[in-house]
């Protein structure tokens, strides 16, 4: 395997034929061969709202349902009225 000298990030799309068409003109004299590694996004975001319905339920957090967890009451602190 060559040495690699330099890397370039740069974004592009993959076509419905499968082909890799980068958005912009490399910087670089070619032909030349080149490797390339392709980074997939994740479409698995979820919202803010999704998310803590799952944390509600998960059951990492079922401790704080413990009686010892229960140290505070209405009356500790002061009320904040923003």
């Amino acid at each position: 395997m060559d040495k690699i000298e330099k890397a370039i990030e740069t974004t592009a799309t993959i076509n419905a034929k499968r082909q890799l068409v980068l958005d912009e003109p490399l910087p670089v004299a070619g032909p030349q061969k080149v490797r390339v590694i392709i980074l997939l996004q994740e479409e698995t975001d979820i919202d803010e709202k999704e998310w803590l319905k799952l944390a509600s339920v998960n059951n990492a957090f079922d401790f704080l349902k413990e009686p010892e967890e229960d140290i505070y009451t209405s009356f500790d602190g002061k009320p904040f009225h923003d």
